[in-house]
């Protein structure tokens, strides 16, 4: 589409209006975060063919080639009326990182099934032995013609046992430093040779597994961004995930303690000082963070990386854990209680648990201070001893 073809802000909000009124219907209530209802992808399938999944994609790729201040007004008015699938060149990880690194027939097999939450993915990066340094993998894809066969073991991962796909990091050459030598694919999960295994979370939940890799194959067209490219193919990944992540935290399981300002009204101590000079520190943290998130990706191409993300997922670790604190506080002993006989103590000291997931999922709290130190901040970088040597030579625990 050209710049003379574009619609006006106006314009686009009533041909979007119009469309939800005709098309939207409230979808059921889902049971399962990592599985998509028929209803859903049914739902799913409309938008993106009406062009508002992803309207910044080119019009070949399902989208309006859209700039992003349009594309905004589509979000906007999806948010307005709570219709979810607007905007996922914003979020959506497999699909985001397929447009940018994947082959024409990757895109072609996969592109649409990502967007419609036909197929599930799943993240394999993190092993026991590489997870801060995440460079460090020694999971192996090694080629066999036209196909990679791939070993391996990965820790950590969210809706491995459901899902369909995974971003698959996984060493190519032992020969060169441990940087140079990943390549990232878009692994098919169900296939002989992969075996996932639920952990269990502080919160109870099983979110997270290990998935543990015997001989299983992908295809060369597969692979994202070519041989050997994979860590710079991997923070295009990475990206989204931490953007994601610097939005907005996981919501109650009971939705009684998901309001801070409600909750300190409920119990009687929104006129305490000291709660509120708390309450403005967190809101202040909660817009600044918004602003500074919009500011990064304002700057930020479609499938590029910004160090930026990293302080917008810094930033929501540490409201999390504020807000956690807080509830922990205004609600007082009755935070000793758990249970569903006690939904709003169940409910705060499950947002407190959980909190550690944004400090630790996407890349701890530690490895974003080192990003935004030497990426944003320009101080010196860590030494690393073996940054410069053949993977093959470096010290293994």
């Amino acid at each position: 589409m050209t710049t003379a073809a574009l619609p006006s802000a106006d314009e686009l909000r009533t041909e979007v209006r119009e469309w939800l009124r005709d098309n939207w219907t409230p979808l059921p209530k889902a049971t399962d975060p990592w599985a998509s209802s028929p209803e859903r992808i049914a739902w799913l399938e409309k938008v993106l063919d009406a062009g508002y999944a992803v309207p910044t994609y080119p019009t070949e790729w399902f989208g309006r080639g859209y700039p992003n201040d349009l594309a905004a007004v589509i979000a906007q008015e999806f948010s307005a009326i709570k219709a979810p699938g607007s905007r996922q060149d914003k979020y959506n990880i497999p699909a985001n990182t397929t447009l940018r690194l994947g082959s024409d027939r990757l895109k072609q097999d996969l592109l649409r099934d990502f967007l419609i939450e036909r197929s599930r993915t799943c993240l394999l990066y993190s092993e026991p032995g590489a997870g801060s340094d995440l460079a460090g993998v020694r999971t192996t894809a090694v080629r066999h013609g036209d196909r990679w066969v791939v070993n391996g073991q990965k820790v950590w991962t969210s809706g491995a046992q459901t899902a369909d796909y995974a971003l698959l990091l996984a060493r190519t050459d032992w020969d060169v430093p441990k940087h140079k030598g990943l390549s990232l694919f878009v692994l098919p999960m169900k296939q002989p040779g992969i075996e996932v295994r639920p952990l269990v979370q502080i919160t109870g939940e099983s979110h997270f597994n290990e998935v543990f890799i015997s001989d299983a194959e992908v295809s060369d067209e597969y692979l994202l961004g070519g041989e050997g490219n994979g860590w710079r193919a991997l923070q295009t990944a990475l990206a989204y995930e931490r953007s994601i992540m610097g939005d907005s935290g996981r919501s109650s399981r009971n939705k009684r303690a998901d309001d801070l300002i409600a909750l300190a009204r409920d119990h009687g101590v929104l006129d305490d000082a000291a709660v509120r000079d708390r309450l403005a520190t967190v809101l202040a943290m909660r817009e600044l963070n918004r602003l500074n998130n919009a500011r990064a990706k304002a700057a930020t191409t479609q499938g590029t990386s910004s160090s930026i993300m990293s302080l917008g997922k810094l930033a929501m670790s540490r409201i999390l854990h504020t807000e956690a604190a807080m509830k922990t506080q205004i609600i007082g002993a009755q935070a000793l209680l758990s249970g569903p006989e006690n939904p709003e103590a169940d409910d705060v000291n499950f947002l407190t648990l959980n909190a550690f997931f944004t400090s630790i999922g996407g890349g701890t709290d530690q490895i974003q201070r080192n990003i935004i130190g030497e990426r944003v901040l320009g101080l010196p970088k860590e030494p690393e001893a073996d940054r410069d040597i053949p993977f093959r030579q470096a010290r293994r625990s």
